[in-house]
């Protein structure tokens, strides 16, 4: 590349052609014949028909991250790409599109048709977030890019239902669900988001015009058989006693404990109700529709104890209205409509009793939000409890320890829910998905022909011709009929058997052999449960192995003031906005083209003036991907400002700088050379690739332990505050003339900046890959070497030991420590002026003597005096006391006020003397010296002597300047 630099860095000119070169080039390919280490990562599959949102750039940015640091550290590294076709959210999405544009319900276009608008609509969208996470630079290896229902990965879900049925793991029941009235399908508890309800409450419901009324306790009454009298009942859920086949009374409950046996008459159906109070009626997990209670008694104060047979009578359709079984009279109304009916009709007839408020726990759908019911339905099962016991293991057993989860702190999270786990219901009541490979088969014998009336007539294989053959031998010589199941599988099936499916499973393929199991596994803590822990379970019991080592957990993204992101908050983020940039008007044309409601709207809009007043700036990639990594030290939330991106955008242009002054030093005929003699050096040199010896080594040791913060701050802090502020300062007096003076440590100069730059670039790019290898590849390179290709197949840099120097470090912090306090006595001065040094031994002196240069040149002095106690102290100048060992003074033009100095002087007495009243306090406490260990105690006891000495030496500063009024 040509080494003439534009002035200013611009994001969109660096990052508009690298990705498309290093794709073309082959450097994201992994090769399964390899003899160099694996290091593999799946990408968490995010929907098909999504668009890249502010999480899925986290993930990006930290497993681009981690891939790059990897490559470049001699790993075989394979990042899979792939998508997931997201079952309910993508066919609700296409739903809503063929009612909008036609006002036709899939029912209506059917369930061929309407798979292939499906594949219609991913084949049009689907790419978009695989173009987005181009556009963030993810190193991926777009060659073995994979779709969950691509033919290979429907492949392996259907082989592993098949081997998952055939090993007693899957299995069919008549249970009850947790049923979705909007999408109409089951759903898993996992997918159920429980809120709190306090008391009477009004909720808006999906579907309903007016909010419904929540929080609520109904007692009613049973006129009992033979005219008895009647039994009061109370329930949250009063529309559900038109189902209602028993009354449960508590065995403690003495008002109606005598009518045990007896039986009470349905107000609406003429249905007779035993009461019983002997036993639980229902498992209070699947609630209470089928049994009403006698009032004030929770279901969960009931135990265990003898069961009762009784129908458990489902009353609504599958979209939530009142089927046949409710009443003629409520027949086709929706539930919730219904409730008022109910109380109204109860009212008439006299058997209402009033209502109160009643605290409870509302199911609600984390997809559709819509309110859970509890049905009877025949669903799908994996058996859990054994793949849960070995996935424990894996993470918490630590004779036969796999998985490390990263933060420590999800492990008791790990624990709590796979010791509590249920088995999973995995079929779906949808039409986009996976088929479940399983076949109904009628015989003609049977005296029940209704579809699935008999449990064990269903036959698993893997496709029909195999279905056959399986039926023909179980019904031999018997007619049959065979029909699939239209249920699909759950998303979370597929998705949790992704780290085999991806590398050719079921097939033993050399993918598979070369990189399962894979390394580490990065997502969000929110799927701990949703799709880690199935990966793990289906991974152990199907791959023979836990799918990876490692699980790090990412915070979740807030914005700047702790909000979740909502689009009627108006505060979500698009990272390609951030990226690109984007205007007010921009922002709010974005809102506008949802589907927010006018109150809504306002809302947001007004939300988005007071965050983005001017909108966002134009950041690029990398200043995102450095800001939303350097945020993983929140390790629950992360509070995502625009303006912290906007600040690494501007360090962008730092960096840029730094290369510009580096090539007008280097000159054009530089021939840089990778070895120096770090004795030789002048000083800053030494001091330079010594403390870049440390940069490094923390960077690697922070990857190495998923600390990416940490690593992020090493190589910022490196970058900024010691190369550019001091370094690339300290050397321009060798640049400032031909002075032969200053020949040689011109020369060694030139070697250690190219070498700084050089190591730095490499160092950052995993973090910043664009702006690195655009700056990488303008640097001259050595003869003596052939230069790679690009930066990201380079080595990562390691500490060259010979380059580490304490003593040098040491003097340098001291000269830094009193170049800092001059500037700061300088303030907003532009003038040099004369500083003086006192220093209060022999070792002090002796640096300051020795490093006069250093000192004057990034203190911008005209002058530097080394001064002693005897002296007299410089007239007209400001002080500071640095340590008890170095003051120094700032001289100005004019007087300086004797007062204004001894006050700051007192103020800093008055701070140190805190400082030692609180340590004194610490060391004198009861049980100090027996909690405290010794290297602790001892570090107190110096601490304590450097600030009597410090205070010795303010008094000093205060007496030399008294002495001069």
């Amino acid at each position: 590349m040509s080494q003439q630099m534009s002035k200013q860095y611009n994001p969109s000119a660096v990052e508009k052609s690298w990705y498309e070169w290093w794709e073309k080039s082959g450097f994201f390919v992994a090769d399964a014949k390899s003899s160099k280490p694996p290091f593999v990562i799946v990408l968490p599959p995010p929907n098909v028909t999504g668009a890249l949102h502010i999480g899925h750039a986290l993930t990006a940015a930290i497993e681009d991250a981690i891939i790059r640091w990897r490559r470049m550290s001699g790993y075989n590294t394979l990042w899979v790409p792939g998508t997931d076709h997201a079952g309910i959210a993508t066919q609700v999405v296409v739903e809503k599109k063929i009612m909008r544009e036609r006002n036709l319900t899939r029912h209506d276009i059917g369930r061929e048709k309407f798979i292939s608008e499906v594949w219609d609509w991913k084949t049009k969208y689907g790419g978009t977030i695989l173009k987005q996470l181009r556009r963030l630079g993810a190193s991926l290896d777009w060659t073995r890019e994979c779709f969950t229902m691509d033919e290979k990965r429907s492949r392996a879900v259907t082989e592993a239902f098949v081997r998952l049925f055939k090993n007693g793991l899957i299995y069919r029941d008549l249970r009850l669900v947790n049923w979705d009235c909007v999408l109409r399908t089951a759903i898993s508890d996992i997918e159920v988001d429980y809120i709190d309800i306090k008391e009477k409450t009004l909720l808006k419901v999906p579907g309903y015009e007016k909010p419904v009324e929540f929080g609520v306790l109904t007692s009613f009454a049973y006129p009992l058989e033979g005219e008895l009298g009647e039994i009061v009942v109370a329930t949250t859920r009063v529309e559900t006693m038109l189902g209602d086949t028993a009354i449960a009374i508590h065995p403690d409950d003495t008002r109606y404990k005598h009518l045990h046996g007896k039986f009470a008459i349905h107000p609406f159906n003429g249905r007779k109700l035993p009461i019983i109070c002997d036993a639980i009626l229902v498992d209070p997990n699947f609630g209470t529709g089928a049994v009403k209670i006698t009032p004030a008694h929770d279901p969960n104060d009931f135990e265990v104890g003898k069961r009762h047979n009784l129908e458990f009578i489902n009353i609504f359709t599958d979209d939530g209205k009142i089927n046949s079984n409710g009443g003629s009279e409520f027949e086709g109304m929706p539930r919730f409509e219904v409730r008022e009916m109910v109380v109204d009709a109860l009212q008439k007839k006299g058997l209402y009793r009033g209502a109160k408020d009643n605290e409870m726990r509302l199911g609600l759908c984390s997809r559709s939000n819509d309110v859970v019911e509890p049905m009877i339905k025949p669903q799908w099962y994996v058996n859990c409890k054994d793949m849960a016991k070995q996935s424990l293991d894996a993470v918490t057993d630590n004779e036969c320890k796999k998985i490390e989860i990263i933060p420590k702190q999800y492990s008791a999270d790990w624990k709590r829910w796979l010791e509590n786990i249920r088995d999973w219901c995995i079929s779906r009541q949808l039409w986009w998905g996976h088929r479940i490979p399983a076949w109904y088969a009628t015989l003609d014998d049977d005296q029940l022909k209704e579809f699935g009336a008999y449990n064990d007539h269903w036959v698993v294989a893997r496709n029909e011709e195999e279905a056959e053959e399986e039926a023909k031998l179980i019904y031999a010589g018997k007619k049959f009929h065979l029909t699939q199941d239209p249920d699909v599988l759950d998303t979370w099936f597929s998705s949790g058997l992704f780290p085999l499916s991806v590398l050719g499973w079921p097939d033993n393929t050399e993918d598979l052999k070369a990189f399962y199991p894979t390394s580490a596994l990065e997502t969000g803590h929110d799927i701990l449960f949703f799709w880690v822990a199935r990966m793990v379970m289906l991974g152990i019991t199907l791959g023979g192995d836990v799918p990876f080592r490692t699980i790090y957990l990412h915070p979740m993204i807030r914005d700047a003031h702790g909000r979740k992101m909502s689009k009627s908050l108006g505060n979500v983020i698009d990272p390609v906005e951030v990226i690109n940039g984007i205007s007010l008007e921009g922002l709010h044309k974005r809102l506008e083209e949802g589907n927010l409601d006018p109150k809504e709207l306002a809302v947001a809009k007004e939300g988005q003036v007071k965050d983005f007043p001017n909108g966002i700036s134009e950041c690029g990639a990398d200043a995102l991907r450095f800001a939303l990594i350097s945020y993983t030290a929140q390790s629950d939330k992360i509070n995502l400002d625009i303006q912290r991106v906007v600040g690494y955008r501007q360090w962008c242009n730092k960096l840029w700088n730094a290369i510009r002054f580096a090539m007008s030093k280097l000159g054009n005929d530089y021939v840089p050379s990778k070895n120096v003699t770090p004795d030789a050096l002048p000083f800053s040199c030494q001091w330079i690739l010594s403390v870049l010896n440390k940069a490094i080594s923390r960077t690697v040791s922070s990857l190495e332990a998923y600390e990416f913060s940490d690593a992020t701050t090493a190589v910022y802090s490196w970058w900024q505050y010691q190369l550019c502020d001091v370094f690339i300062e300290a050397i321009k007096p060798y640049f400032s003339s031909n002075d032969t003076e200053y020949a040689s440590a011109r020369s060694h100069a030139q070697d250690t900046l190219w070498l700084c730059l050089e190591n730095g670039l490499r160092l950052l790019h995993p973090f910043m890959p664009y702006v690195t290898e655009e700056l990488w590849q303008r640097l001259p390179y050595p003869k003596s070497s052939t230069r790679p290709e690009s930066i990201m197949i380079c080595d990562y840099p390691s500490v060259t030991e010979e380059w580490t120097n304490e003593s040098v470090e040491t003097e340098m912090d001291l000269i830094v420590s009193a170049v800092k306090s001059l500037r700061s006595l300088a303030k907003e001065s532009r003038e040099r002026r004369p500083g003086y040094v006192l220093p209060r031994n022999d070792v002090v002196a002796e640096t300051i003597n020795k490093r006069k240069l250093e000192i004057v040149t990034l203190a911008n002095l005209s002058s530097l005096t080394v001064i002693n106690d005897n002296d007299a102290a410089p007239v007209g100048c400001a002080v500071s006391v640095i340590n008890e060992n170095l003051s120094v003074y700032l001289q100005f033009q004019g007087a300086i006020s004797a007062e204004a100095e001894l006050e700051k002087i007192k103020k800093k007495m008055e701070e140190v003397r805190k400082q030692q009243e609180k340590l004194k306090k610490m060391m004198d406490a009861s049980g100090y010296k027996e909690k405290v260990r010794p290297h602790i105690h001892e570090e107190n006891v110096n601490k304590l002597a450097s600030l009597m000495q410090e205070l010795l030496s303010l008094e000093e500063a205060g007496q030399h300047i008294q002495a001069h009024r």
